[in-house]
């Protein structure tokens, strides 16, 4: 009788999304329980724990199991990876802000966000300070979008600065409220002490939204 031929291993990027299921559904898991879970050697499950730390997906710690015991290391998902898995945060702020406008007024949404504006501009000024260069300033505030997901970068054509932004976390909920818009290009003039000016623009169907920051230069 012919012995079966083993079935051939899974890829390595399946394996790395079970890595991450297994996390995400049992919590805290050492190397040891992950390769149990995966069906597969503990160097092999070190090797993706380590591919997935690298890409900031997971972290380790240090923790006692129940409390007590002898320390061991955990692999946890890092906030990165918690955002890989679906969410339903932006219809979750759809519908707040479909209550706050029902229930006091369309312009009640435009001051709940220019409230959330004062407070990110009173972070900002403590990292990035008003006398600085404006090219440093513009990198501050692209360094803190990446930082939210907005995949942004700065780019200059002779004197004028640009940034673009090639990714919007908050798509779904500027599709149906143009205030947050609004209220992103009012933050990003205020931050940087220039006009700023949004020349295309996600939420309209275009394919990124880029910003001329201060006026024309001629």
């Amino acid at each position: 009788m012919t012995a079966l031929a083993a079935p051939p291993p899974a890829p390595p990027e399946r394996t790395k999304t079970r890595l991450l299921e297994l996390v995400k559904r049992h919590g805290p898991q050492t190397a040891q329980d992950l390769a149990q879970g995966l069906e597969v050697s503990v160097p092999a499950a070190r090797r993706h724990l380590c591919d997935l730390q690298e890409q900031g997906l997971i972290e380790a710690r240090t923790e006692r199991p129940g409390g007590r015991g002898r320390p061991q290391h955990v692999f946890v998902l890092t906030e990165r990876g918690e955002a890989a898995f679906p969410k339903t945060y932006s219809s979750l702020c759809v519908d707040v802000l479909r209550h706050i406008e029902g229930l006091f007024g369309e312009g009640a949404v435009l001051k709940v966000l220019d409230a959330r504006n004062n407070e990110i501009i009173s972070h900002f000024e403590q990292d990035v300070p008003a006398n600085l260069p404006l090219g440093e300033r513009v990198q501050g505030l692209v360094n803190r979008l990446n930082n939210h997901g907005f995949d942004a970068v700065v780019h200059q054509e002779g004197e004028q600065w640009y940034f673009t932004q090639r990714n919007c976390p908050n798509l779904t909920v500027a599709r149906q409220y143009a205030q947050l818009c609004t209220a992103e290009k009012t933050l990003y003039a205020a931050l940087l002490g220039v006009p700023v000016e949004r020349e295309t623009r996600m939420a309209c169907g275009q394919g990124n939204c880029r910003y001329r920051v201060g006026p024309p230069t001629s």
